[in-house]
């Protein structure tokens, strides 16, 4: 330990002005020189390099078994690490409440760790951190989940746990009240923020849909009897899938996947809960923005600037999917998208921009998002506009687009690469329905969409959708009503806005 010491006070001697030869320390002005030249050098550059050549991803077979109570088995073996990843995906999610139910799904799965009829909460992440695993759970819009990572040695003990959380949760009503107060605290902050207020809104005004998290109305209503009936009723091993990703054989999660989920009977399922999909057709011509809304929230730091278009007619399982990644990529897709390029790099108005689409099956909400200056949210919002209208316009030049597909042909490769990446890929897949022979089609399906399938989307989908603004509106309200002249301009107080009425107003609840 002292000769370790010793020598980092040894590298810590200032550096010497004296020798010539090569095996010479710089003196300063040298290191000066040297610094000059690297920086004319990197300035003589105009454009950056190219970027190299596509990577190749090793996409492993996946194997499937399904039990005598209809649960698939499904696992891919990588056994270059001792980690295997389980996940239980169950194909149901917020989907499948009501607007009055919101944030049941969330609460239900949130819950299934919070203890069973034989272990307290306190006992099921001890019992997991005493054998180095992790476990979490929760839901979307279109799944649940329980999903956990552990050595594979310590798999059957670990899965043990996992069971129990699926199979016997105890839904105590001391957890759903700490489940409750967490939630609404964490939404009452949540409703201060302007993005988060932007897309709280936009679930049911421009997507007639209802926030996963639930309202402050649905979630004080939640009883233990509403969490579980929406567990007996949507948990079922015949809309499940267990999935193992590591060092585990198709033998090994057979052997695991009866030994502790065979007992499990199936649901009585009450399809009745499900709720429709928003039913706004794409393919309308026409301008871009149809409607133009303003939360206003007095004091707010800065404003969030919005695009939500609902597409009932692309879904994930569509043909389209691949043309609406690439062109996602290139619009939001990261730093230099067109959108951050606009708005962040050349202007300086925000700290990122992006877009992004929510897969459902066989429609998706498409949004773009970026935060700036009150001052600045009328011209962020054109800025939008003219890039969403730019897509459909003009084709995209290929030394643009190369990079983009590169960036999702990389990142899908790395995300392979580990097992909690693939469990991800493959419980995407699951909750779908498509076959997992499409891990393989992602790479060429990527690479095949063109400059010219990429404006037809955009041409067809991008068309009348909704701009919504949460921010101070008395500073930006005179710029928006320039440069937005022809547009009737919604306004609604941030402190009347309520989800549960058709104007989204407290006042108009019926």
């Amino acid at each position: 330990m002292n000769r370790h010491i010793r020598i980092a006070k040894c590298e810590m001697k200032r550096p010497s002005f004296r020798g010539q030869g090569m095996g010479a320390k710089l003196s300063i002005p040298s290191i000066v020189v040297f610094a000059l030249l690297i920086t004319t050098a990197a300035m003589g550059q105009t454009s950056p390099p190219p970027p190299g050549p596509a990577r190749t991803t090793n996409i492993p077979a996946v194997q499937e078994v399904k039990l005598k109570n209809g649960l698939t088995v499904a696992v891919v073996e990588k056994r270059n690490v001792p980690i295997v990843t389980v996940q239980m995906l169950v194909r149901s999610g917020a989907s499948a409440e009501t607007m009055n139910k919101a944030g049941l799904a969330e609460a239900t799965a949130t819950m299934l760790t919070k203890g069973t009829k034989t272990r307290t909460a306190e006992q099921v992440a001890e019992g997991m951190e005493f054998l180095g695993a992790s476990i979490n759970s929760g839901a979307g819009w279109n799944s649940s989940s329980v999903t956990m990572s552990v050595t594979s040695d310590k798999l059957d003990d670990a899965m043990a746990i996992m069971a129990d959380v699926v199979l016997n949760p105890s839904f105590t009503q001391k957890e759903l009240d700490l489940v409750k107060s967490q939630t609404l605290d964490e939404l009452k902050g949540n409703l201060t923020q302007p993005s988060f207020l932007a897309n709280y809104a936009a679930t049911k005004y421009a997507f007639d849909e209802h926030p996963l998290s639930g309202t402050a109305a649905s979630i004080e209503a939640m009883t233990r009897d509403d969490v579980t009936t929406f567990y007996n009723a949507q948990y079922s091993p015949d809309a499940s899938v267990l999935i193992f990703v590591g060092d585990i054989t198709a033998d090994q999660a057979e052997r695991l996947g009866k030994k502790f989920f065979e007992a499990w009977p199936a649901a009585k399922r009450d399809n009745k809960t499900n709720v429709a999909a928003a039913q706004q057709s794409g393919g309308e011509r026409g301008p871009i923005v149809s409607k133009l809304t303003v939360i206003d929230l007095p004091g707010a730091g800065q404003a969030s600037v919005n695009y939500y278009k609902p597409i009932k007619s692309v879904g994930r399982s569509g043909a389209d999917y691949y043309s609406a990644s690439v062109l996602n990529s290139l619009l939001g897709g990261g730093y230099s998208s067109r959108l951050n390029q606009e708005i962040r790099i050349k202007r300086g108005l925000s700290y990122g921009a992006g877009s992004g689409f929510g897969w459902r099956g066989s429609r998706t909400n498409f949004s773009t998002r970026t935060q700036t200056k009150n001052q600045s949210a009328a011209e962020v919002a054109e800025l939008v506009i003219a890039e969403l209208k730019r897509l459909a316009e003009a084709d995209a030049i290929e030394t643009e687009l190369n990079p983009r597909r590169m960036v999702l042909t990389g990142g899908f490769g790395r995300n392979l690469e580990t097992t909690g990446g693939l469990t991800s890929a493959l419980a995407d897949l699951y909750t779908f329905g498509i076959p997992t022979s499409e891990l393989n089609k992602y790479m060429t399906g990527v690479s095949a969409v063109t400059p010219g399938s990429i404006k037809a989307f955009a041409t067809k989908y991008l068309h009348g959708g909704d701009i919504i603004i949460v921010g101070d509106y008395s500073i930006f309200k005179d710029d928006l009503a320039k440069r937005f002249p022809n547009m009737k301009i919604e306004v609604i107080k941030a402190d009347e806005l309520n989800l549960e009425s058709p104007t989204l107003r407290k006042s108009d609840v019926q």
